[in-house]
């Protein structure tokens, strides 16, 4: 029974997917402290991106499961989303990853060590980071999302894998958010906000650059007489 109207259902979307992402990532961040460090920085990349990679199965025929404000912005400038939605979509994924982090405060009685994504190099070496790793993400999301000559259900794990890559080789660094949402949710609840700018620009600016670049080469490449192959 259809119970919400179509774009209701994709803000519920939204917010269980960002919710999920972020309340299982930042609590593998929770427990890894907790226990002295039995999940490792490993498990906790591959908890970031295995929880992209089943949220995008399970909603993603909903939402298009962005789960992430630069993917819904890298998305709407390469033409390939409404802008008129965007708004909408951020306030939805900003809402879950604060209510993720305010839930993962409760259940674990931690109010100092939520996942915050802090930089462990230079404000400029930081950007550049996140813009690259932002670039890697929405690369891949264009490729398996909006191309119909990729392999459409191999999106999930396509995504979710390059999320753990660029955790495993970028948190070092800076956290490797990629996601403005994502740092926002800690940022509040630790009273980080100082560089909070950090990670809303440097994916947002890679998540654009990313689907442009795509946008590009798909049109490029897609066959003369083939309207679907160029966006």
């Amino acid at each position: 029974m259809k119970l919400l109207g179509t774009e209701s259902n994709k803000l519920v979307a939204e917010f269980v997917g960002t919710f999920t992402l972020v309340f299982a990532g930042c609590g593998a961040v929770v427990a890894d402290a907790h226990t002295g460090g039995a999940v490792t920085h490993v498990g906790i990349a591959l908890t970031f991106g295995l929880a992209v990679c089943v949220m995008i199965y399970a909603t993603g025929h909903l939402s298009g499961a962005h789960f992430n404000p630069a993917v819904s912005v890298g998305f709407a400038a390469a033409g390939r989303f409404p802008w008129r939605e965007v708004p909408a979509y951020i306030a939805s994924q900003c809402l879950a990853a604060i209510v993720a982090i305010g839930m993962l405060r409760l259940v674990t009685g931690e109010a100092e060590h939520l996942g915050a994504t802090v930089a462990s190099v230079g404000t400029g070496q930081a950007l550049a980071m996140e813009v690259v790793l932002s670039f890697f993400l929405m690369f891949v999301i264009s490729a398996v999302a909006t191309d119909h000559r990729a392999e459409g259900t191999m999106a999930g794990v396509a995504i979710g894998g390059t999320v753990a890559l660029c955790a495993l080789f970028g948190g070092p660094f800076t956290g490797a958010s990629m996601n403005p949402a994502r740092t926002l949710g800690p940022a509040l609840f630790t009273a980080n906000l100082g560089v909070l700018w950090l990670y809303v620009v440097g994916p947002v600016v890679g998540a654009v650059l990313a689907s442009l670049t795509y946008r590009a080469i798909r049109c490029a490449d897609a066959p003369a007489d083939s309207a679907a192959g160029c966006c």
